[in-house]
């Protein structure tokens, strides 16, 4: 299912939060007040007039099918957050911030970081979601914003979130066949040259396979 509207925002979330049981018996018991809250979030970015960008999964499936996501995911300046005190902020540092509105987990990347401002300025485009306009990172936004974070999730040994990140990419790349060479000289300003050659490698890597996967279905 890709996403056109609030309402279904909220079904996406609300799903993936009923349906992982790693939650506690009570988040998943309160998990259909999402619903509500995600549409209460929106009004409050607006009639606040907060500059965000919606990236992460939620953004990703309004491209594609298929992604599960219990968060939303903004780029955000800090200045802005502080136009939403709604927001209980549980961890914070010089690029990210994890807070919760109800029961609705909300990532928020700071445009302190270069690539995060980049990807808010010139990445993004405005998305229809029935009576609703709203900023949305762009195919090679989302791209540049994964690849970004891929080496540093291997260095963690993330294995989860690295699976996840690289179906994201595969899933794109499939669906679009962006350029990746404009997007490897943009992700050059913000990674070292060992990241970068890790860039090169995880998408080597999928692109092979993509290959593999459209000859098998000739």
């Amino acid at each position: 299912m890709t996403i056109h509207s609030i309402p279904k925002i909220g079904s996406v979330i609300r799903n993936a939060v009923t349906f992982n049981f790693k939650n506690s018996p009570e988040v998943i018991m309160n998990a259909d007040s999402i619903l509500a809250q995600v549409e209460q979030l929106i009004n409050l970015l607006e009639s606040r007039k907060v500059d965000y960008v919606l990236v992460g999964g939620i953004a990703l499936l309004t491209y594609v099918e298929g992604r599960n996501t219990q968060d939303i995911d903004l780029i955000m300046a800090l200045p802005s957050l502080t136009k939403l005190p709604e927001i209980k902020i549980e961890s914070q540092d010089m690029y990210f911030v994890r807070g919760k509105f109800g029961e609705l987990q909300i990532d928020i990347l700071l445009t302190k970081n270069p690539l995060f401002a980049k990807v808010e300025k010139n990445y993004t485009t405005t998305k229809q979601f029935m009576d609703r306009k709203i900023r949305c990172a762009t195919v090679e936004g989302l791209l540049l914003l994964k690849l970004f974070a891929l080496p540093s999730l291997y260095r963690q040994g993330s294995f989860e979130r690295v699976g996840i990140y690289e179906n994201d990419i595969a899933t794109l790349i499939n669906a679009f066949n962006p350029k990746m060479e404009p997007l490897f000289k943009e992700l050059s300003k913000y990674l070292n040259e060992t990241d970068m050659n890790e860039a090169y490698r995880i998408v080597e890597d999928i692109e092979a396979r993509i290959q593999r996967f459209r000859k098998a279905n000739k």
